[in-house]
């Protein structure tokens, strides 16, 4: 059951990358929008803080697939000098306090987007879009990124993968 759950969940970062992916081509062209809009003088309300806004999901997003990956830095150098059952009870130790600090960032990005729904708060910029719209990405991204902490954890408890 574990391994099927596994393929399914690496087959999900794999979206969330793409996702990730998609929100930097569009942080690229509101970039390049923003520079034309200037060349050719006129304005287009909310372009910056819609770039804010791709960046910032962007970024949540890539977190579960390059944790997935192995793409984080780890501190190697320490980890090395470890014995084997040293080395697998500081990775079991990482893991968890990772698991706490991100599901705890998640818990609050989905309450602040839950909040923001309820309330209909508008950005303060010039576009004064719902912000709820992006910050569910956002949430969505941090929520991803605990799951996949989540999974890892399990993997190297029941499975004791490296």
């Amino acid at each position: 059951m574990l391994i099927k759950l596994d393929r399914i969940l690496n087959k999900t970062y794999k979206i969330f990358g793409v996702a990730a992916s998609c929100f930097l081509v569009l942080l690229g062209i509101f970039i390049i929008i923003g520079i034309l809009s200037r060349v050719l003088n006129f304005y287009i309300r909310g372009l910056s803080e819609y770039a804010g806004y791709c960046m910032a999901s962007a970024m949540f997003f890539a977190l579960a697939f390059t944790f997935s990956q192995g793409g984080h830095i780890r501190i190697t150098v320490f980890i090395e000098k470890l014995s084997h059952a040293y080395k697998y009870l500081m990775e079991i130790w990482c893991l968890i306090s990772t698991s706490v600090f991100s599901g705890y960032m998640a818990f609050y990005l989905l309450k602040m987007t839950i909040i923001s729904y309820k309330f209909q708060e508008r950005s303060e910029g010039a576009d004064e879009i719902l912000i709820w719209i992006p910050q569910s990405a956002v949430a969505l991204g941090s929520l991803s990124f605990f799951i996949c902490v989540c999974h890892r954890l399990i993997k190297q408890i029941f499975l004791r993968n490296d």
